[in-house]
């Protein structure tokens, strides 16, 4: 999970600033969070819990930007291939919307959908 490193850097103008200290180099231009560089059995170190059970960002306000273009399927109404898969690789079902029954989920005005992770806005 690669990210600019300047979002591990304190500036006045943004809002939130992912822990330093939780983070690794991974190139000149690009950090990692510890734990997420590993071929195998890696594991965000701002990850807490277990997996199927219960688990939570433990930075969740200050994560880092492909954090927060990641959407659970179904958070918005529309169903996430990517967070799918994820689950299917630990052994998990896809979500249902009866798992977001209760739960405070932004409703998307008419005619509009959630951000596509990666996707440029049109001007």
């Amino acid at each position: 999970m690669l990210f600019y490193w300047r979002e591990a850097e304190r500036e006045s103008s943004r809002e939130w600033t992912v822990p330093r200290a939780l983070t690794e180099d991974f190139s000149a231009f690009q950090r990692c969070m510890k734990g997420t560089n590993a071929k195998h059995f890696n594991r965000c170190a701002a990850l807490k819990g277990r997996v199927g059970e219960s688990v939570a960002c433990s930075i969740y306000a200050s994560r880092p930007s492909p954090c927060r273009e990641f959407s659970a399927s179904l958070e918005n109404g529309v169903r996430s291939t990517r967070c799918d898969e994820a689950r299917a690789a630990h052994g998990l079902e896809p979500l249902r919307r009866s798992d977001w029954a209760g739960l405070a989920v932004p409703e998307l005005p008419p005619g509009t959908r959630p951000a596509i992770p990666g996707e440029i806005p049109a001007p």
